[in-house]
């Protein structure tokens, strides 16, 4: 006895695995996919947000680091700004990726861009947020021993 929900399930994944391979294979005759515009945007929102995340936690990890360097020795406050300076680049990373591949999203858009770009915006925010902990953690273990 064939269970029909099965059969229902297997033919939607098999249709969805076609498709996939379409796309993939760069083939013109793949179906139109509004869902490729949901994957370009989330990749232009996770290039700005991942990494203005990594800028703001190196940012206020190497702040802490500088204020309380800065109550023992004031005059070496402006020498140890670097790492702030590093990090607020990361977010400025960010923005640049994001818009440039907002500009790429047009009228046609394919599975294929959408995907490219969501995998563009995840490496571009993934390694903008990795950075701005290193420099962070970093940043402030500097900024303390200059002041020694």
């Amino acid at each position: 006895k064939k269970i029909p929900y099965f059969n229902k399930f297997y033919k939607k994944i098999s249709q969805k695995m076609l498709y996939n391979l379409a796309v993939l294979a760069d083939d013109d005759t793949a179906p139109v996919d509004n869902n490729a515009y949901f994957f370009g945007y989330m990749g232009v929102a996770s290039a700005l947000v991942f990494a203005n995340l990594g800028a703001s936690y190196g940012t206020a990890k190497s702040g802490v680091g500088i204020s309380s360097m800065g109550v023992l020795k004031p005059d070496l406050i402006m020498k140890s700004i670097i790492p702030i300076i590093m990090a607020g680049i990361l977010g400025i990373y960010g923005l640049i990726v994001a818009v440039i591949l907002g500009t790429g999203i047009d009228a046609n858009y394919s599975a294929k861009k959408g995907y490219a770009h969501l995998a563009a915006g995840l490496c571009c925010g993934f390694s903008s947020f990795a950075a701005g902990l290193a420099i962070g953690v970093v940043g402030d273990a500097g900024v303390r021993a200059n002041a020694n």
